[in-house]
């Protein structure tokens, strides 16, 4: 099992943990962190999506802990990402645009607190530019029920276990891949021709 990032009294909630000024950080939670992660991967310009919890209320929680719905935690993808390559903007598209933003807790048959749709941002930049195509999206009704996606502050972020990692390329082929994650994979792969590497 990794070691999750520990929490020390130099960082921040924007503390990005990419300290190279030519990458940026964006955290999703949408659902199931084995789908998120499959489809960011394969975005030109992510040079890592990494899966894990944020949002909670206890330091290094466990997958069963999450799961409980009692930590408050999410499941949420970390980015690592070049803006010259790719911009927030963009991957913000992809998130909306993979999973459900107006199903509170829920993600297909994937229920609980963990799966509820997030954007936790890492400076003000990305707040403001999540909230304005969030009332966007909100204002065009392209959807049949409000976007209720959270926009909140980035908190410590707990690397999932190992064996969470790379999860659909190294299990494509269990049930759950082939029923949820390759279908979500498959929406993106046809809507996004042109960001996939």
């Amino acid at each position: 099992m990794s070691t999750p990032k520990q929490p020390d009294s130099e960082s921040t909630p924007f503390t990005n943990p990419d300290s190279s000024q030519k990458h940026d950080t964006a955290t999703f939670g949408a659902g199931c962190f084995w789908c998120v992660e499959a489809i960011f991967q394969q975005i030109k310009g992510v040079d890592t999506a990494i899966s894990g919890y944020m949002g909670g209320r206890i330091a290094q929680p466990t997958y069963k802990e999450v799961c409980s719905g009692l930590t408050g935690h999410v499941e949420v993808v970390q980015i690592v990402f070049d803006p010259s390559v790719v911009s927030f903007e963009q991957l913000l598209e992809v998130f909306w645009k993979t999973h459900d933003p107006t199903s509170p807790n829920r993600q297909g048959a994937d229920e609980g607190t963990q799966y509820r749709s997030v954007v936790f941002y890492h400076s003000n930049e990305q707040k403001e530019t999540a909230e304005k195509i969030k009332a966007a999206l909100n204002a065009s009704k392209i959807y049949d029920a409000p976007v209720i996606t959270g926009v909140e502050a980035a908190s410590f972020f707990y690397q999932a276990e190992d064996y969470h990692q790379n999860y659909f390329r190294e299990n494509g082929e269990q049930p759950y891949c082939r029923a949820v994650v390759q279908p979500k994979v498959e929406k993106f792969e046809k809507l996004f021709k042109g960001l996939i590497r």
